[in-house]
């Protein structure tokens, strides 16, 4: 009968094993026989996600040449030949990039859609737009339904529906792409463009004051909009650094329309002392107060100083051309639709960068210093 082998030399191997995990020795990637890999291994082996690998077998440009690179070098090493459902699982997605809004002024939507269309020209993809009201109780179920019928490669969010998280949200869990953009930053760079609307509406106060107003009213938008709340925020806290509170009863919230402008320059020209200038949050209400200045017999800018937002075509139309800020529209268009055009982010990149646009002030006809 052969002796048993002695105890340590089983133990001996399992000993080495367990020095080296101690040293810290990581155990070399599992590598599957030639001809047996799936979709999951390349991804395994090439730190990427299997939306990578399967942009790669589809020959998506959404994908860095040198990830490209590592994962055909892999899929040729271990002979991977791709199935369908592998085909299938990014490209899922039509070649369309959406655009999400919810009752935006009619030139705003219109720049919008020019700019994103700048960017998506010769890139393949094709831009679909979907209105929504997000006053519905559904319109997130409306906004996912959309995506997924449409199989979207990416979505732009534009106020309001920029704003609300829980579409982001749902957005994240049927794994589309999205880009916001907002007043103020509400999710990680790589997903927001951030406009400086309060730095804005500062700059208009500061403007106003220094042609020598100081008895001023403010057309607000809608106080859930953050657009409406950061011009007016800002107009306010720009005025008071120059000592000029603005009193309650001087400030209408308007409904960014041209009809909501003449209701807010009928109230704010009623009150005594009159305003002898008007900061409106959009250039549609900026019209507005226009019309209600000529019904009164009054003269801009010599009687009223009127300033508007946005430099949409309307602010040259006017007669007298209105002083507004410019809001670059058609470029917030544009940047957001190359930020989905864009490779998604990997392991191992360096986070993203925020992307921030500031508007500026650009004057024309319709302002100048107060009557004496």
């Amino acid at each position: 009968m052969n002796p048993a082998p002695p105890r340590g030399s089983r133990r001996g191997p399992r000993s080495a094993r367990s020095a080296d995990a101690a040293a810290g020795e990581a155990a070399p990637p599992r590598m599957p026989a030639p001809g047996k890999a799936t979709i999951n291994d390349i991804a395994r082996l090439a730190a990427v996600s299997k939306k990578t690998v399967s942009r790669v077998i589809n020959n998506s440009p959404l994908v860095r040449p040198d990830t490209r690179e590592k994962i055909q070098s892999l899929m040729k090493q271990l002979g991977y030949a791709p199935d369908p459902q592998a085909r299938g699982l990014a490209f899922r997605r039509s070649f369309l990039i959406g655009l999400v809004y919810d009752n935006p002024t009619a030139q705003y939507i219109v720049n919008m859609q020019y700019g994103a269309l700048d960017a998506l020209r010769d890139s393949g993809y094709e831009l679909v737009v979907h209105p929504c009201d997000s006053h519905r109780e559904d319109y997130i179920d409306g906004i996912r339904r959309f995506a997924l019928q449409q199989k979207l490669h990416g979505v732009i969010l534009i106020p309001r529906v920029s704003e609300d998280d829980q579409l982001a949200a749902a957005l994240r869990e049927i794994d589309v792409r999205y880009v916001r953009i907002a007043s103020i930053p509400l999710d990680e760079p790589a997903n927001m463009l951030h406009t400086q609307d309060r730095l804005a509406g500062v700059e208009a106060a500061n403007y106003l004051q220094s042609l020598g107003h100081r008895q001023l009213g403010l057309i607000t938008g809608p106080r859930r909009y953050r657009s409406s709340i950061e011009r007016g925020g800002g107009f306010r806290h720009g005025l008071a650094q120059r000592g000029i509170e603005l009193a309650e009863d001087y400030v209408f919230e308007g409904g960014y329309t041209f009809e909501s402008g003449v209701a807010g320059a009928e109230y704010l020209l009623a009150k005594s002392p009159r305003p002898t200038a008007i900061f409106a949050c959009n250039d549609e209400m900026a019209a507005g107060v226009y019309k209600a200045a000529m019904r009164r017999g009054l003269s801009i800018p010599a009687d009223l100083s009127v300033v508007g937002y946005d430099d949409s075509p309307l602010a040259t139309q006017l007669w007298p051309a209105l002083s507004t800020i410019h809001s670059p529209i058609r470029d917030l268009g544009r940047q957001a639709a190359q930020m989905l055009l864009a490779p998604e982010p990997e392991d191992g990149d360096a986070p993203a960068e925020s992307v921030s646009v500031t508007p500026h002030l650009v004057v024309r006809d319709s302002s100048q210093r107060p009557p004496a």
